[in-house]
């Protein structure tokens, strides 16, 4: 009993991770549609271009944290050898691919400061 209640759990978290990142795919991409709007008519910034790199990373990164806990849930049920050993792979990646998506966000955070900052 106890097993199938972390296994839909596990289930329902990985789950929610892929909706975090679609919902945020989808929100982006609204904004790409509006941004080459404005750029068609030659108003276009870089800060928009900022706030929709902004956007999709921080979506993506949530989304592959819900994963990564999905993740770890999932094992614990099965801790063998082999289990143990992808999910080292699997949070390894995805930490790195997080690692790098927060670097991002923060440079284009700290980009569209410094642009909030030169416009006053």
């Amino acid at each position: 009993m106890f097993v199938r209640i972390v296994e839909y759990l596990s289930w329902c978290i990985g789950v929610i991770g892929i909706l975090v990142i679609f919902y945020g795919s989808i929100i982006s991409i609204l904004k790409f549609i509006k941004i080459e709007n404005k750029r068609f008519k030659g108003k276009m910034s870089l800060s928009d271009v900022d706030s929709l790199r902004l956007t999709l990373g921080t979506y993506l990164l949530l989304g592959l944290e819900f994963l990564i806990a999905a993740d770890i849930i999932r094992t614990i049920l099965q801790p063998s050898f082999e289990e143990v050993a992808i999910l080292g792979a699997i949070v390894t990646i995805r930490t790195v691919i997080s690692y790098f998506l927060d670097r991002e966000i923060e440079d284009v955070q700290e980009h569209h400061t410094i642009d909030s900052k030169i416009k006053i």
